[in-house]
């Protein structure tokens, strides 16, 4: 055994102390550079024991029912997305609803490791066109598959109580003003938690189902089984499929194809959720840039809608750089001549 290997490798998860803070590698272009403890373990580990989760399953039947039984609370986005009379300032609002909703979703995944004695980081990656807050949960593959299931389900855990707890006090009829923000709150974490119910991207249940399975790098062998079903498999590509484990075999033969029909699940995700809320944006915005820049609305309506759509339009213009280069280098390749044999 290579010990000064392993003691390495354990030293990157924070599981040795050598009297320094060890830096872990990056696995997001934003992230923290040290593994984060915080609470005490015996502190959080009942909000994560049998009866927590049987009060968070509960949770998520009751939110299931309101929809079904109030089809009224279900968000309408073009509508609920904006809480005042004014797409500006429903907008600017927008934002901080959003990114308190992705904290609390990024503190459960947090607060449920720590429930179970290991550290984890935070940090900001991309998903095809949308910027999105992640936990680093790298050190909950260091226990049993049995004990991962808290951490990888911490932040629905917290979604589906926030959304239990606004779809009943919706129920209870506040005044408008109140039922107006709360249905802002319900667009928000419903939106959240469907995107995490999509397994065919990196998301919260797609973790659960790598575990659920055994897999060790199914994602990886999912593109190279793709690769090879179009005829696209590269010589070295070929030798590591041949070398993955066979828990990735087996599912990714069918994840490859749950994978490309998922563009679909993600189009209509974005058609019936975020597209409606850009569309009035922009129709408002518009209106106001037809008015020239020497004006005060063409910069206030400019500035809102640069405000709540800028972050996703970086996502997209890195996305678009992303596979440029990727497309620029397969090219490359292509063009290399092949040896000749004989």
């Amino acid at each position: 055994m290579d010990v000064p290997s392993f003691v390495e490798v354990l030293q990157e998860l924070g599981f040795v102390d050598d009297g320094e803070q060890q830096e872990a590698p990056k696995t997001a272009p934003i992230q923290g550079r040290r593994w984060l403890g915080g609470v005490r373990e015996e502190h959080v580990r009942p909000f994560f024991g049998p009866v927590a989760w049987t009060i968070y399953a509960a949770c998520a039947v009751f939110c299931l029912a309101v929809f079904v039984v109030e089809p009224r609370l279900f968000p309408q986005p073009g509508e609920d997305a904006f809480v005042l009379a004014d797409i500006g300032l429903s907008a600017l609002l927008l934002v901080p609803f959003s990114m308190a909703s992705m904290a609390l979703h990024e503190a459960g995944h947090w607060l449920a490791a720590r429930a179970i004695g290991i550290r984890s980081r935070f940090g900001v990656d991309r998903r095809m066109m949308l910027l999105v807050f992640e936990t680093d949960l790298t050190q909950v593959w260091s226990v049993p598959r049995r004990r991962r299931y808290g951490p990888l389900l911490g932040g629905m855990a917290i979604d589906v109580v926030t959304l239990a707890v606004l779809l009943g006090i919706r129920l209870t009829g506040p005044p408008q003003p109140v039922d107006d923000t709360l249905a802002v709150w319900v667009f928000v974490k419903l939106t959240g938690l469907l995107w995490q119910c999509m397994i065919f991207m990196r998301t919260d249940l797609y973790a659960v189902l790598v575990n659920w399975l055994g897999c060790r790098n199914l994602w990886e062998v999912k593109s190279l089984m793709l690769r090879r079903a179009f005829g696209r498999l590269t010589p070295a590509q070929a030798e590591e499929l041949a070398a993955a484990a066979p828990a990735d075999l087996r599912a990714a033969r069918w994840f490859r194809w749950v994978w490309l029909a998922g563009f679909a699940g993600v189009l209509a995700w974005f058609w019936f959720l975020l597209l409606p809320v850009i569309v009035t944006v922009l129709e408002w915005t518009a209106e106001g840039l037809v008015l020239g820049p020497l004006t005060v609305t063409f910069w206030y309506r400019l500035g809102c809608a640069t405000l709540l759509l800028g972050p996703e339009t970086l996502a997209a213009a890195m996305a678009v750089v992303h596979w440029a280069g990727r497309l620029r280098a397969a090219r490359g390749r292509a063009r290399v001549p092949q040896p000749q044999e004989g």
